[in-house]
């Protein structure tokens, strides 16, 4: 089959291809696996590149078809090449901006009927393309039979059906990609996408023609393990109760199988600072072997020991999503969101904050109302991070070694929720800024068996970002703390610079239960939250295992749970909030998210530890 292209549409320039290597854009609705398509072309080597005309970065890699090299550019999901959402936006003016060889258009095969639309308009503005229907495994056990052949001659389009998640079919599609690139001896690029779409409007006629006697569809009455499941799982009345129930067994596994992953890890870093690194560093002055072991090794360390609980959270996280319950849950709460002034997509950012504040501030582009995308930026940085969560897991397991810690951390992740719904509540009722009527719309996946490979190489992947990043801001952090706890020459506790940097903020601090030393690590914690532990480590000179235990003697349950509650509320990381600022384009609003948040995390701490002393709980 070879590509088929339109050329009588003027919204598209053809010129001879000149470049050293052929470009492929790759387009389609979220959650069809594209990504994962475009991590087989590339071998999960993408990097994320600077486009002239846009203002996001987008995933990019280059990769040799046939001894040439192919650029693949993994474009956002869009549901409509005419849409008005920002992500929309962008693909419009990458395609409008852009010279492009070739589109590949990836669809979920088990819901052709509904995405076929977008080879279509990309068919109406004249661009050569590859279709790829995803998921063809899952369209046969639904009962979705695909006449591939005659599909992609009505089409005009080489068509290939694959299974992206397991591999199959996936080396005969790029071979189909790499000879489709040999058909296409022009570059192309789109003049006015909105002109073209209204001058060749894909109409449900066209579609319904397109699919009659190529496609066969099953009986929409027909019952699936997926329908009996969501019976139980989506039930008015025990589906919210059975989410939370699932989230607190998450918790409760992270808290049992994570906590104790830590000992190997201190066990190692123990006999490397015997065995290797006090040997190497025992010829020096004694306060380059203080900076080094305080300064710098146990604050490296005091990370390094929580990669395991990282890799098992994202393990846990990829699982979920890959099974296709966080759509559920979204779904779940859609109803309540509406109330607050969110809806379900919003949930599901939050959701995503669980692994990372920035990802997703930046899924907020999905949302075509800047009202709806204000808001879920505002309360998305109150999502219990996995950067918080390692300071959470220390801290608690100091306080409370017990099973009341894995509740105590659960507790922090219903906070969480609580504080992000209630600010949405209050804000949506009294401002205009944060008003939207926009509809919720959103694809409920059947539930699917995550694959093993998937989620090993998921948390795989996080655990290396995780470390990248505690390494960028750990050194830095960790340096800069040894010299305010050693700065002046022979000054100690609070005569130091941490001492007197912590003190200053006593008055702010003390009602709140927090002390001058976990105030510097704070201080620390808004350049990356990996930092705090680390900060903490080199304040009290001490490694992971002492520190733990002389939290636990110094610290009471109501000053620990306080210090964790400010840690969850505050001003989120620095690149969460320059992330803020690129997506808001704002700095009033950034500034106002900042300040809010400072606000927040105060005000809560305040009344939780004068309560807990009211209380009695010292």
């Amino acid at each position: 089959m070879s590509a088929h292209c339109h050329t009588g549409s003027k919204s598209v320039k053809p010129t001879a291809s000149t470049a050293t290597s052929r470009r492929v854009a790759v387009i389609g609705q979220p959650n069809n696996g594209k990504s994962t398509f475009f991590n087989r072309i590339t071998n999960a080597g993408a990097g994320v590149a600077n486009w002239p005309g846009l203002t996001v970065d987008l995933c990019q890699a280059t990769v040799q078809l046939d001894h040439h090299p192919v650029e693949f550019v993994d474009l956002p999901g869009i549901y409509d090449l005419n849409g008005y959402s920002d992500d929309e936006k962008v693909v419009q003016q990458f395609l409008e901006t852009t010279q492009i060889d070739l589109v590949l258009v990836m669809l979920n095969a088990s819901q052709i009927d509904r995405q076929i639309r977008t080879p279509l308009q990309v068919e109406a503005l004249g661009l050569p393309a590859v279709v790829i229907l995803n998921m063809a495994d899952e369209a046969k056990q639904f009962g979705i039979e695909i006449n591939a052949q005659e599909l992609s001659t009505r089409l005009g389009m080489p068509i290939f059906l694959i299974s992206a998640k397991y591999g199959t079919g996936c080396a005969k599609a790029i071979a189909g990609i790499a000879h489709a690139l040999d058909d296409q001896p022009n570059t192309y690029q789109v003049t006015d996408i909105s002109a073209s779409l209204a001058q060749n409007p894909v109409t449900d006629a066209r579609i319904k023609s397109l699919l009659h006697g190529a496609v066969r569809m099953p009986s929409p009455l027909m019952i699936t393990l997926t329908n009996k499941i969501d019976r139980v799982m989506l039930h008015p009345v025990f589906g919210l109760p059975l989410f939370f129930l699932s989230m607190f067994a998450v918790f409760w596994l992270i808290w049992t199988v994570g906590i104790p992953t830590a000992d190997p890890v201190n066990a190692a870093t123990a006999w490397l600072q015997n065995k290797i690194v006090d040997p190497l560093i025992a010829p020096l002055p004694e306060v380059v072997k203080d900076f080094l072991i305080n300064g710098v090794w146990n604050g490296i360390t005091s990370v390094a020991s929580f990669l395991p609980l990282i890799g098992i959270f994202f393990m846990i996280m990829a699982a979920l999503e890959d099974s296709g319950y966080l759509s559920r849950a979204a779904y779940l709460m859609d109803a309540f969101m509406a109330r607050v002034g969110l809806d379900g997509r919003a949930f599901v950012m939050q959701l995503m904050g669980f692994g990372c504040n920035v990802p997703a501030i930046m899924g907020t582009r999905v949302m075509r109302s800047r009202a709806m995308r204000l808001l879920s930026m505002l309360v998305i940085p109150f999502a219990l991070c996995s950067a918080r969560l390692q300071v959470f897991v220390f801290i608690l397991a100091a306080v409370l070694p017990g099973p009341q810690g894995a509740i105590a951390l659960f507790l922090l992740y219903l906070l969480s929720f609580a504080v992000a719904f209630l600010l949405a509540a209050i804000m949506s009722r009294s401002s205009k800024i944060f008003k939207s009527t926009e509809p919720f719309v959103l694809e409920i996946p059947p539930y699917r068996l995550p694959t093993i490979k998937h989620v090993l190489l998921r948390a795989w992947g996080e655990m290396k970002s995780f470390a990248h990043r505690a390494s960028t801001f750990i050194v830095l952090g960790t340096i800069l703390t040894w010299l305010l706890t050693n700065l002046p020459p022979g000054a100690e506790g609070l005569d130091t610079f941490a001492g007197k940097l912590g003190g200053a903020f006593s008055p702010i601090m003390e009602p709140i239960g927090i002390n001058p030393f976990l105030t510097v690590s704070l201080i620390f914690g808004f350049i990356a939250k990996e930092v705090q532990i680390g900060a903490l480590a080199v304040v009290y000179g001490l490694g992971t295992n002492a520190l733990g235990v002389k939290i636990g003697e110094t610290l009471s349950f109501a000053q620990a749970f306080s210090y964790c509650v400010f840690s969850l509320l505050y001003v989120p990381c620095l690149t969460t909030v320059a992330t803020i600022f690129g997506e808001s384009r704002s700095g009033k609003f950034t500034a106002f998210s900042v300040a809010l948040s400072m606000t927040v995390a105060w005000v809560a701490s305040f009344i939780f530890y004068q309560s807990a002393r009211l209380l009695g709980f010292q």
